[in-house]
């Protein structure tokens, strides 16, 4: 006989485009089991928790069940607050009332905090609670996985969204000569650097990609603006927003700061990086220029969600609910991979007090030595993840002899 008593499952922070399928995974692993009588689902996170906002995810139909795998967003609504101290005590009231036992939150790495927290209070107040964490960010910054499910459809939306855009910016080169694309990324450049993939010929976007990991220098991204306007007669540069400055300062400007004490970053009132940037290639060339931003677009694109992506989510939750009525407690799901060619992974665990608060940064080995694009490593480690993108055509250079002398 195992643990009997309810799950509680819950979406946590900014969502990705395949996040419902981790819910899903939850829903149908926890229906499968003798052991778990009821499934509630947190309506606005950890603060639908404090208010006992639950949904009755086993009284759902199966129709709307299904739905949801191809459903955008977070289906649960989601939150950022952030748990203070004081309001453990009553979490853990409300999880005894319900008699819920099996305690799943789905997020990044504020999230596996507060998981961590909550399954350590219960812990010790002696309260027989399995909490386990399942891995979602766009950014792919947790720590203890391969890459985080959501990073995948993330990164080839950025791929392909810088492609098309380079294929405007280089035939509309008489008009504009440069485009500055801006993504999230506010530790880290996994997002910018997934732009790589976008290339096929040589002169193809992106020409220069500018990640967090390494500090931003104004002189020097200006020489490799002009190098490569002279080059093409055009410049695409990918930037991500948590971009630091010699100094450690945010280049976008920005000091506005979350609950969790994390600077944010944005178009808006122009504390943005990709506006900056903007602004300083004008005033160096004198040049016209497009400026493009991705916020949220690339966590809710349902139609750029990849297989792998959908998959992966959904077995990451399906797996948390295995682990937890096999008595685990206090871990996240992890992906490991285990081949590239063709790309093959195994699912495994990471303590929670491993993975809360921390963000991952991309390798050294990632980032080229001038610090504006990418590795053979880097591409090696993301196309199996973004998978092939769509090959497109130009036209020969097959001219008309001209007619007048």
């Amino acid at each position: 006989m195992g643990l009997k008593g309810k799950a509680l499952v819950g979406q946590s922070g900014g969502p990705t485009s395949v996040i419902n399928n981790s819910l899903i995974g939850v829903v149908e692993a926890c229906l499968a089991s003798d052991d778990i009588d009821g499934i509630y689902g947190m309506n606005g996170g950890i603060a639908g928790v404090l208010e006992e906002r639950f949904f009755d995810l086993q009284a759902q139909p199966q129709s709307v069940l299904d739905g949801l795998k191809q459903t955008p967003s977070s289906a649960l609504t989601s939150s950022r607050h952030k748990l203070k101290d004081d309001e453990i005590p009553k979490v853990l009231e409300i999880l005894e009332a319900h008699n819920i036992r099996y305690f799943f939150l789905i997020g990044g790495n504020d999230t596996m905090d507060t998981i961590h927290r909550i399954e350590a209070a219960c812990k010790e107040k002696g309260y027989d609670l399995k909490g386990i964490g399942i891995p979602k960010t766009v950014d792919n910054d947790l720590f203890g996985t391969d890459h985080t499910p959501g990073f995948p459809s993330a990164a080839r939306y950025n791929a392909l969204s810088v492609k098309q855009g380079g294929w405007l910016a280089r035939d509309m080169r008489e008009v504009d000569q440069f485009v500055v694309f801006q993504t999230i990324g506010r530790d880290a450049g996994w997002l910018a650097a997934a732009a790589a993939c976008a290339r096929q010929n040589d002169d193809d976007a992106p020409h220069l990609i500018y990640c967090p990991e390494r500090r931003f220098v104004k002189e020097k991204m200006l020489e490799d603006v002009k190098r490569y306007i002279e080059r093409h007669g055009w410049v695409s540069v990918v930037v991500s927003e948590g971009l630091l400055d010699p100094n450690g300062n945010p280049v976008s400007a920005s000091t506005t700061q979350d609950a969790f004490s994390n600077t944010e970053f944005g178009a808006m009132g122009g504390a943005s990086v990709g506006i900056e940037v903007h602004k300083m290639i004008t005033e160096a060339t004198g040049l016209r220029g497009e400026f493009q931003i991705i916020e949220s677009l690339n966590m809710s694109a349902i139609d750029r969600a990849t297989p792998l992506d959908l998959q992966e989510a959904y077995d990451c939750g399906s797996e948390a609910v295995r682990l937890a009525l096999a008595g685990e407690s206090g871990s996240m799901v992890s992906i490991e991979r285990v081949g590239n060619e063709p790309y093959q992974s195994k699912l495994t665990t990471v303590p929670l007090s491993e993975t809360a608060i921390r963000a991952k940064a991309m390798p050294e080995s990632f980032i080229n030595a001038e610090g504006n694009d990418v590795t053979a490593e880097a591409l090696t480690y993301l196309k199996p993840l973004v998978g092939e993108l769509p090959p497109f055509e130009r036209l020969q250079p097959i001219f008309i002899e001209p007619a007048l002398k």
